[in-house]
């Protein structure tokens, strides 16, 4: 059960309550709906995130994936696999995930790069010289700041759903992300 009370439509404070009436029935919107002033632009930047970056959509997922892996945020993992297979995560590289095996064969040299340096970021505040580099090698600066900025936002998330204990919602699929897209230019509100 979680430590703080889930908002609906009808619980919402009427500043965010039509926000919450539009979104997805999950326990994470419903959770961040009592950040009233910060909800709905924490949603439209969650938004870009899934929609309006030039990093790889796959590399992105798989980022998202280990951050829920290194702190511990099931929520995370359970919405996520659904969104990387649909963005093209293989079987093999969800295994290799799972068995927290940045190295395998499943994954490319871009791929290696960013889930190596998403798991220091996530357990350190500077990754290595070594890393960065490696990581600079494949992926232009851009990107490296997205990068960083979906890890720290979903590192975020992650610490909010662990620490008021929220209960898992079944995967939502691609939904989410759908809908970030199709706002594409009107900020796109949904994070999870």
């Amino acid at each position: 059960m979680a430590r703080v009370r889930y908002l609906t439509a009808e619980t919402a404070p009427p500043t965010v309550a039509s926000t919450v009436a539009k979104m997805p029935a999950l326990h994470v919107f419903q959770m961040l709906a009592h950040a009233e002033t910060a909800y709905r632009p924490y949603l439209r930047f969650g938004g870009a995130l899934l929609a309006d970056l030039q990093l790889d959509p796959l590399v992105r997922e798989l980022a998202i994936l280990r951050t829920a892996q290194v702190i511990g945020a099931e929520y995370e993992w359970v919405q996520h696999v659904p969104i990387a297979k649909a963005v093209g995560m293989t079987d093999a590289q969800l295994m290799a995930l799972e068995l927290e095996d940045d190295t395998s064969d499943a994954f490319d040299a871009r791929q290696s790069a960013a889930l190596r340096f998403t798991a220091a970021v996530v357990r350190e505040p500077r990754p290595g010289d070594e890393l960065f580099a490696e990581l600079r090698a494949q992926l232009p600066d851009r990107e490296i700041v997205e990068l960083l900025l979906v890890v720290g936002s979903y590192t975020m998330l992650g610490r909010l759903m662990t620490a008021l204990d929220l209960d898992l919602d079944g995967p939502l699929g691609t939904d989410v992300v759908d809908s970030a897209a199709s706002r594409r230019g009107g900020g796109g509100e949904p994070a999870r």
